[in-house]
């Protein structure tokens, strides 16, 4: 079972996000989306290559992978260390923005 280790800027995004979210949308929200992410963890835990490569970031090493959340309005961009057996986030990444602009936090 592979272990999750946030990024550190990666893992802030997440709680501003989530701390707006709050704010804008209400309590109920921010846990569905808490929710959501515990489901994403469960099944990056079991099957941490089971989500996409990112088109964005083709090219890059390591292979940078996504998943959809919080109603496909961010993508959650990860690798995954097969060696370790760590799955690294990288970002949360707002789908509004500048597609050239993940490309630029990433690299």
């Amino acid at each position: 079972m592979a272990i999750i280790e946030w990024d550190e800027s990666a893992w802030q995004l997440y709680n501003d996000y989530l701390e707006n979210a709050k704010i804008a949308f209400g309590r109920k929200t921010a846990l569905r989306w808490e929710s959501e992410l515990l489901q994403i963890y469960e099944r990056l835990k079991h099957y941490p290559i089971s989500y996409p490569p990112e088109d964005l970031l083709k090219g890059e090493k390591p292979l940078h992978r996504f998943c959809h959340m919080m109603h496909r309005r961010f993508k959650l961009i990860y690798f995954y260390d097969e060696a370790d057996d760590i799955v690294h986030i990288m970002d949360i990444w707002d789908t509004r923005m500048d597609p050239k602009a993940l490309i630029r936090r990433i690299k």
